[in-house]
């Protein structure tokens, strides 16, 4: 199955905080003299070649799918702000249920892409956005957040334009990715996270799936949880905890957790040494109290890229299935499996 290894490289990718590769550059000096116009021309036109072939190619889904690239989901806004949908070809009487792709790369790197762990379902009849948002090197939170859900609104403002259905939206991502799942999970009701157009719309998900996402930023920042904070959250938040604790505490998907949040998967593997499996534990166990219907797979053995497994992808579209297409379990559960090296 070809599409598990590229979601897991696209994951991996984006979390070594891998960009997409830039066109070569020319050397403009001084023009050379007449006499030898071959040894010129032939340098040149290598060079051209050579930025020619390491121009990125434009992302696409698998056989059987359309892609619509490049849509800016804020009007003149940052080159971060746009999305790529992919849709199946095959023709749909009822309006595709949506699964929104959130990339990771600690808040700092990545970009949008392909439909990566959305791939699978566009089989399924499905709809797959990989959404950009504004990397922390633009702005601090609240503003990845804020462009999260403004993806999500312009997609349901223009959700007959793509044959689309508004009350079925799914949020998947891995890592910082997770994290803004899960925040959009839990703060459907956080009215100051919906700045900008398209306010007459929800930016609400139906069900998330977040992989080995942190949750909780304060005690992920103190001191018992390591013994610096991640820089990546220092950058993301502006400043250490000690003087962002308020907004710390804002940005944690554990911090909105209520009864009214939507069903979730969470994954995590038992040795990810980027994000312990703690927060998950602990963002578990808050979803639990609160009555929402949740799911938490521990892979034993795995570290903090080892998720993208076939086995795990199956558990993942199965979710999304039954949750966007039927009736999501009430229960809250824990299973586990152990990390098979491939």
């Amino acid at each position: 199955m070809p599409i598990i290894p590229w979601a897991e490289i696209a994951f991996r990718r984006q979390n070594a905080g891998l960009l997409e590769l830039k066109s070569a550059s020319v050397n403009k000096g001084t023009p050379p003299a007449r006499k030898a116009p071959t040894l010129i021309l032939l340098p040149f036109a290598a060079t051209i070649l050579a930025a020619a072939a390491i121009e990125p190619t434009p992302p696409a889904g698998p056989p059987g799918t359309r892609s619509v690239l490049d849509l800016p989901y804020v009007e003149n806004g940052h080159e971060q702000q746009k999305l790529n949908l992919f849709l199946p070809d095959a023709k749909s009487d009822a309006p595709l249920p949506v699964i929104v792709v959130i990339h990771g790369g600690g808040w700092n790197a990545g970009g949008r892409g392909g439909p990566n762990e959305g791939a699978g379902m566009l089989a399924r009849g499905f709809a797959v956005a990989s959404i950009g948002y504004r990397l922390s090197s633009d702005a601090p939170f609240p503003a990845q957040i804020e462009d999260c859900k403004a993806a999500i609104r312009w997609l349901r403002a223009h959700a007959k334009d793509y044959h689309l259905d508004p009350g079925r939206f799914a949020a998947v991502g891995g890592s910082a990715g997770g994290h803004l799942a899960a925040l959009l999970g839990t703060s459907a009701g956080v009215k100051a996270f919906d700045v900008g157009a398209h306010l007459d719309q929800s930016s609400r998900v139906q069900a998330v799936v977040d992989y080995c996402g942190p949750t909780d930023f304060v005690k992920r920042m103190e001191a018992g949880d390591r013994k610096e904070p991640p820089p990546a959250l220092v950058k993301l938040l502006g400043g250490p905890l000690t003087e962002k604790r308020a907004l710390a505490e804002q940005a944690s998907p554990i911090t909105h957790v209520s009864g009214d949040a939507a069903p979730f998967l969470i994954v995590h593997g038992d040795l990810d040494n980027l994000v312990p499996i703690s927060q998950s534990e602990l963002f578990f166990d808050a979803l639990e109290k609160a009555g929402v219907s949740v799911r938490f797979h521990t892979v034993h053995g795995a570290g903090h890229l080892d998720l993208f497994r076939g086995a795990i992808i199956e558990m993942q579209n199965a979710f999304l299935e039954r949750t966007l297409k039927g009736v999501p379990s009430p229960e809250a559960i824990r299973t586990e499996s152990t990390f098979a090296k491939p």
